[in-house]
């Protein structure tokens, strides 16, 4: 196996990566959810490590969820509550245990988007 997962999270309103921002990795299975890594993006909208590395890589249904609204409200993007965007799930299955998965958000205070990337 020589998988992996990671993400880039870039605010498209301030056309910058979005450091700082807490991303969390659920694996799925049926109704139940595992939290599986919890980390925080550095100044280029990235992790430090694969968020799921190639030890731990596998087959199977994951979400990812940004921690969209903490990153609003402490870069002063956040409008009054309830924020229209809070917490961005993001699910997606990972079925080739050989390939890199990149899950990538570009992420504004009224609207996001992703894309598998390379």
């Amino acid at each position: 196996m020589a998988g992996f997962l990671t993400t880039h999270v870039l605010d498209t309103a301030r056309g910058l990566p979005a450091a700082g921002l807490e991303v969390v990795l659920y694996h799925l299975e049926g109704a139940s959810r595992t939290e599986l890594a919890r980390m925080i993006t550095n100044d280029d909208g990235r992790t430090d490590s694969p968020i799921l590395p190639q030890d731990r890589f596998a087959t199977g249904r994951y979400e990812l969820v940004f921690a969209a609204g903490d990153y609003l409200r402490a870069t002063g993007q956040a409008g009054a509550d309830p924020l229209f965007l809070d917490e961005v799930p993001i699910r997606f299955g990972i079925n080739d245990p050989d390939s890199h998965y990149h899950v990538p958000l570009l992420l504004s205070p009224y609207g996001f988007s992703t894309y598998r990337g390379s």
